[in-house]
């Protein structure tokens, strides 16, 4: 499950990255930072992770569930995965799209 977990949010935090066109080599270093700390993914695992994930299709609401449905019961990390998803947001420029990603995933998050 911890694998399936990490999967989710990495796709949570890569998804922020992908839908602004973001520059990725200047978010690569905040998203493996994330990914270290929460997974002890060292960076490289991090980056190939990221670049694997810009390159695919997913379900974003299929990987909220994932979160939801493991953490259920545990709203203290899931705020924290809000923070970090806030976090990567503000890392550049801001649009309304990420304001409404933003809401979506936290509204899901949190239908337990």
């Amino acid at each position: 499950m911890q694998q399936k977990i990490k999967e989710s949010v990495g796709t949570l935090l890569a998804h922020i990255i992908k839908v602004d066109k973001r520059d990725v080599e200047k978010e690569a270093p905040l998203f493996c930072d994330i990914m270290g700390q929460n997974f002890d993914c060292d960076p490289e695992e991090a980056k190939s992770f990221l670049y694997e994930v810009l390159d695919k299709e997913y379900d974003l609401d299929a990987h909220v569930s994932v979160i939801n449905q493991a953490l259920c019961d545990d709203k203290l990390s899931k705020l924290h995965i809000l923070e970090q998803l806030n976090h990567l947001i503000y890392s550049d420029t801001i649009s309304p799209e990420d304001y409404k990603i933003f809401e979506d995933i936290k509204n899901k998050l949190f239908t337990c």
